[in-house]
């Protein structure tokens, strides 16, 4: 008996999350995974105003263990309040909200099951001196996201980086810990350390190659920073340019990513970077759209805006994201 005639026939008054061709055929890629993994990516995808699109905005706030709470948060007081970036999430009608063990534990009780989260389980902080060895302390687990409520788990790792190969163990452990349990992983993918420049963290290839490498140690959405024009490993750039892959546009940037997730069946969605003027997240955002990508994942461009300023400019994002600018 089908769903509908099921519920039917029992006359059943409960809600039903109806979903969208978009998102049937973005599930149909994850066949590997069991139903409730599949069940919270849907509750994502079919999450606020972008709802049943295939685009979502999260909002991630992990930038006060990063880089400290004053450079993060004094710019805009009520930042200091981890319930402020959940009800912000919420009121802006976001996707997912994300953010360390201890932000969630002051907040998940106060917004229980309202917008889906994602617990991030491991860290850097600035006050660190590794350079070619770039790591991350893992500070949460899969238990932590369970008991609050969490719909996914978060992770960093540095392609390049000395330490690279050990957090690829990590996160390939955690991440088969989560899906016995029906939680997907989002993997932020940020290629540093070891010989890599500061150009080359975000050039074309090594961008695309470690978007590919969330994908093979198994992450259901990668994060990743938009990508430069420059390619910086020679063999690579050989290919690029016999191959006449287009490059020169930050939406044919965005393309190659997507298609460097196994050509285009993994969810990608970008960092919103740096703090920067309205008009550069705009364009940013129109780019993603415009490649392919399937949004954004923008903490600092909104938490440090006063509140009404950042629902303003979230507006405008999920407006791009619709197709209505």
């Amino acid at each position: 008996m089908s769903w509908p005639t099921f519920r039917n026939h029992f006359k059943l008054r409960i809600p039903a999350m109806e979903l969208t061709e978009t998102i049937r055929k973005i599930l149909s890629n994850y066949g590997g995974d069991n139903p409730g993994t599949k069940g919270n990516l849907a509750r994502f995808l079919m999450q606020g105003r972008l709802g049943g699109t295939g685009k979502m905005i999260i909002l991630p706030v992990d930038q006060g263990v990063e880089h400290g709470p004053a450079r993060s948060f004094a710019i805009n007081a009520p930042a200091y309040d981890p319930i402020y970036h959940h009800q912000l999430a919420l009121e802006a009608g976001l996707s997912a909200y994300a953010a360390p063990l201890g932000a969630l534990e002051v907040s998940s009780e106060v917004f229980p099951g309202l917008v889906p989260t994602i617990l991030k389980l491991n860290h850097s902080n600035s006050l660190s001196r590794l350079k070619e060895g770039a790591d991350q302390a893992i500070i949460g687990s899969v238990d932590d996201a369970l008991r609050l409520g969490c719909s996914a788990i978060g992770f960093t790792i540095y392609p390049g980086s000395d330490a690279s190969l050990e957090m690829f163990e990590e996160i390939a452990e955690l991440c088969r810990e989560a899906k016995s349990v029906g939680l997907p992983t989002v993997l932020w993918s940020y290629p540093r350390g070891g010989d890599l420049s500061p150009e080359g963290e975000t050039a074309m290839d090594v961008v695309a190659y470690g978007a590919h490498l969330a994908c093979q140690i198994g992450a259901h959405i990668i994060k990743v920073k938009l990508p430069s024009d420059h390619l910086d490993q020679g063999a690579a750039k050989k290919e690029f340019e016999g191959s006449g892959i287009a490059i020169g546009s930050q939406a044919e940037r965005v393309a190659e990513v997507v298609r460097s997730c196994f050509g285009g069946r993994r969810i990608v969605v970008f960092s919103g970077g740096a703090a920067k003027g309205t008009e550069a997240v705009l364009d940013d955002a129109k780019a993603i759209r415009d490649g392919g990508g399937n949004g954004s994942i923008i903490g600092r461009n909104c938490f440090r805006r006063p509140r009404a300023e950042a629902i303003a400019l979230l507006d405008s994002m999920i407006d791009i994201f619709l197709g209505k600018a």
